[in-house]
């Protein structure tokens, strides 16, 4: 099935951008093969004894400041992060922790920094996202991208909370979509900088920022519509313009959200970040950072709520009986604190694998994102539900909670297009394998060596059930993919609906495989006993059996749907145009051309 010139446009832009260089493996990678992955999943990531203990301890201080100093409902209230906050955040160590003492930051793990994050993430979720914004995206540009020079320059301030940072991507044209970046930067007439024009939105601490790396499209002889260049920004360069720093929404409304406009700005040469024409490389390699520490946000809220759930529960009561009585409550209950181990397991394994220097986790980071987001969005959702009506009034954090969790299924990748993202990376990868041992048999005629069943060690006797479902799901995913491949070679591209199903079969397996990693340490470690290890392992367990239910359906729909009737009728419908029934600016009509 051929694809559109469009849609080839996209994929040789991601072939340059995702593809280029050595092969790298990966256990995501692998699942798209029908194979299980061992070294790259076990052992479950643990502290040795004493780095625990000097994670708690920092942990502790992080948390009492938190209940301290932090008041997310006054944040809320105010649309602002007190100047108090930000300074003793920094005087924590919390807006430099993983940057390198050298330059003035803590030098502490991804694994360490989720940890913090997941109790800033749980007690507000502005100062979380201001705090992601800041280190996870802004900071991590430099540390990662930077010169010497560059790194000297500007981030000793930027690690102590002196100085803050922004992450300039999103603009009119491009913000899922990130290379549809329209901001242009052309080569200055002396040749010692650029000269850069165009507007950037919706950018966090965009209109309080000391340093902004902003993404700029600049000339390349291979391509006419040029390469995006990343560069080193500040306010007060001549032509920097701030047109909102605090641009009004429905949650998180504590961070500041900026609208930035640049008329005909030099920049110095000295200021690009990264080889010139590789900004994409730079804006998605941080991302994957960002969206580790955002599943680690999620996972704080998401505990925040389930305890809360659980003291509502035991002492409500409704018809001579406790909240905690009901099956249906019960279930609410259950089903939240599963997904929570889950993303829990899967943003620690994930933390533990970028500290291990491991070269790609692109696709793991995504299905963290997505996941998460999804999961919480529900969780807040079904905590209100329990708090009835007073959880609807705001004396109560649920109603700010569930504007704040309505972000994160948009922010840094909205979870549609993750979730084509991930479909398309692990169609990529088996399409080309396939092509080469295919030919000139065909794509239909696959041979059963290529559908080998995937092989999950039993790590101990009570995982024998779950180690055996998993097996079985991965080598059927495997042999999913390598069937649609056949019957849509490139066209798969374009099967949206598809995807989602097959992107979100991929996610549950691995959330499933970090929670049996994790398991199967926890089952054969003798300093847990009794009931403590009984609680962890059966919300482990209940998880497991909650994705196995989940991916069987998908598999079902992947079968018996019904999907032309809904393309169908969704095109009577946009047939209709109710664009007068609204008022249209013109910065929100130019996205739908």
């Amino acid at each position: 099935m051929a694809v559109s010139e469009e849609i080839q446009r996209q994929i040789d832009q991601a072939e340059e951008l995702l593809f280029s260089g050595p092969e790298k493996e990966g256990f995501v990678k692998d699942l798209y093969y029908g194979k299980f992955r061992e070294d790259s999943i076990f052992p479950f990531p643990e502290l040795s004894p004493e780095a625990k203990d000097q994670s708690d301890a920092y942990i502790a201080k992080v948390k009492a400041f938190c209940e301290s100093e932090i008041d997310p409902d006054r944040i809320d209230r105010d649309a602002e992060i007190p100047q108090s906050v930000i300074r003793g955040l920094g005087d924590l160590g919390v807006l430099g922790m993983t940057i390198n003492p050298k330059y003035g930051g803590g030098g502490k793990s991804q694994f360490n920094y989720c940890r913090v994050m997941e109790i800033i993430g749980g007690h507000c979720a502005s100062t979380g996202v201001f705090v992601n914004a800041h280190h996870s995206i802004g900071l991590r540009a430099l540390e990662l991208f930077g010169t010497d020079e560059q790194k000297t320059r500007w981030m000793k301030g930027l690690a102590a909370g002196e100085k803050l940072a922004a992450f300039a991507l999103t603009e009119p044209h491009a913000g899922s979509d990130a290379g549809n970046v329209k901001t242009r930067a052309e080569p200055s007439p002396n040749g010692n900088g650029y000269i850069l024009n165009g507007e950037k939105r919706w950018i966090t601490n965009g209109g309080i920022a000391d340093v902004l790396t902003v993404m700029a499209r600049t000339p390349d002889a291979s391509d006419p519509e040029g390469k995006i260049t990343a560069f080193l920004v500040t306010p007060d360069m001549e032509g920097f313009e701030v047109l909102e720093s605090r641009m009004e929404k429905v949650g998180i409304r504590g961070t500041q959200t900026g609208r930035m406009k640049f008329t005909d700005m030099f920049v110095p040469k000295e200021n690009i970040l990264g080889p010139e024409g590789k900004g994409l490389r730079v804006a998605l390699t941080v991302l994957d950072f960002g969206r580790t520490t955002f599943g680690a946000c999620c996972t704080g809220a998401a505990k925040f709520c389930v305890e809360r759930m659980v003291a509502r529960a035991n002492h409500r009561k409704q018809f001579g009986k406790t909240l905690g009585e009901f099956p249906m409550v019960k279930a609410k209950i259950a089903e939240a604190a599963a997904d929570t181990y889950a993303m829990e397991s899967a943003t620690y394994h994930t933390a533990a694998l970028i500290d291990s220097g491991a070269e790609d986790y692109m696709v793991e980071t995504a299905m963290i994102k997505v996941f998460a987001s999804d999961q919480l969005w529900r969780i807040v959702n079904d905590c209100l539900q329990i708090w009835g009506g007073k959880g609807f009034f705001t004396d109560q954090p649920f109603e700010r909670m569930m504007r704040d969790a309505r972000l994160n299924l948009i922010g840094e990748g909205a979870n549609d297009v993750m979730r084509a993202f991930i479909a398309s990376v692990g169609f990529r990868h088996v399409a080309r394998d396939l092509e080469s041992k295919l030919k000139p048999a065909g794509w239909l005629s696959i041979p059963a060596a290529v559908l080998r069943s995937a092989k999950v060690p039993v790590k101990h006797e009570h995982l024998r059930y779950h180690g055996n479902w998993l097996a079985s799901q991965i080598g059927k995913f495997g042999w999913v993919i390598k069937m649609v491949l056949a019957k849509y070679r490139e066209g798969a591209i374009e099967q949206q609906l598809l995807q989602l199903r097959l992107a979100d079969i991929a996610t549950e397996i691995f959330m499933a495989s970090c929670v049996y990693s994790r398991l199967s340490t926890v089952f054969n470690n003798a300093t847990i006993s009794g009931p403590a290890k009984d609680h962890e392992t059966s919300t482990g367990m209940l998880y497991l059996r909650l994705a196995r239910h989940r991916n069987e359906r998908r598999f079902e729909d992947m079968k018996i749907n019904f999907d032309n009737v809904v393309t169908d009728v969704a095109d009577s419908w946009l047939k209709h145009d109710f664009a007068n029934d609204w008022v249209i600016k013109p910065e929100d009509d130019e996205q739908s051309q």
